[in-house]
């Protein structure tokens, strides 16, 4: 089935997010973690440029098998089509991730995803290392038909003054951080601090704003967080006053059983404070970042509700 003379459904305003059937229209190298898809489709025009960290998911086929050999009536043109994905029979489910919008070009009816190549870990790790132009997806965006106001996906939400930012993460984060670097206003000030497997990966983060540092470090080998955590102490010692005697005692979030993600934004999505002399935004591996949020909050003082923090997935763990 051709993508691309598909009749697309006709989509309700009162949903943020729908499903659309989605095919590889280029493929890039972009570092030597990085592999940039550009997907386009007939639907694709209509996916909000939201730009920053905006979430999003891609139903991957299961391997041997087309996209399209499910049943799109449901996964596709319905306005419940996680239900219908939920039902499918375990063999045939297609695997869903979440990834980042990179760019989008509503003009060419295409968008960008950079994805990271771990290996062949999974459905989603060895699609991302076999797929070839031409090769379907469907994914679940947010489309500009909704009238709803706010989508959601998008987690830098800082408050509307902010004297310094910090912005951490591993390679995972490292699309979300570039999306939200792109969008800093002018005036921004502090330090952004990515980790990645290769040094050379820095090729793949865009530059940020001239009043906010850029530090990109190498773990090689070893662990995930191993040069993040330190790095990301250094900058908050940098940016943040003495420690905070009186700084707030976390509770505990038991990363194996339960989701660490936190966003202080109130029922509409808007921050809980007005304005904040300092605002973190934390993304990647669930263990380094439950860490740098303690780090921040118990032992520099900082208001819990000036950190956001997500933890992207769990080592050991296909999927958070």
């Amino acid at each position: 089935m051709n993508t691309q003379t598909r009749t697309p459904p006709k989509r309700s305003p009162d949903v943020a997010f729908v499903p659309m059937l989605a095919e590889v229209a280029r493929i890039e190298v972009v570092s030597a973690t990085f592999r940039r898809f550009t997907l386009t489709g007939p639907e694709l025009h209509t996916v909000a440029d939201n730009r920053f960290d905006q979430r999003f998911k891609i139903l991957f086929p299961v391997p041997g098998s087309d996209i399209t050999e499910l049943p799109l009536d449901v996964l596709v043109d319905s306005d419940d089509w996680y239900g219908a994905w939920r039902e499918l029979d375990n063999a045939v489910r297609p695997p869903m991730r979440t990834y980042t919008v990179r760019t989008v070009r509503p003009e060419a009816s295409e968008f960008d995803v950079d994805i990271a190549l771990h290996g062949r870990l999974g459905p989603a790790s060895a699609w991302a290392l076999d797929a070839s132009v031409g090769d379907r997806i469907i994914v679940c965006v947010p489309h500009t038909g909704y009238t709803g106001g706010f989508h959601g996906g998008v987690d830098w939400r800082p408050p509307a003054e902010v004297g310094r930012v910090l912005i951490a993460g591993d390679e995972t984060a490292l699309p979300a951080v570039s999306g939200i670097l792109e969008r800093l206003p002018a005036g921004a000030r502090g330090i952004a601090v990515v980790e990645v497997p290769d040094a050379t990966d820095a090729q793949a983060l865009s530059q940020p704003p001239r009043g906010v540092e850029l530090r990109v470090v190498a773990r090689g080998d070893t662990a995930v967080g191993t040069a993040l955590i330190p790095a990301v102490h250094a900058a908050a010692a940098e940016l943040l006053d003495a420690p905070d005697a009186s700084a707030a005692v976390l509770e505990d979030v038991d990363i194996d059983a339960g989701l660490l993600w936190e966003v202080p934004t109130d029922a509409q999505g808007d921050p809980l404070l007005a304005k904040a002399p300092f605002y973190a935004w934390l993304a990647g591996e669930a263990q380094p970042i439950k860490e740098l949020r303690r780090h921040l909050v118990s032992e520099r003082g900082v208001d819990r509700k000036a950190v956001a923090f997500m933890g992207y997935w769990r080592r050991g763990r296909a999927e958070m």
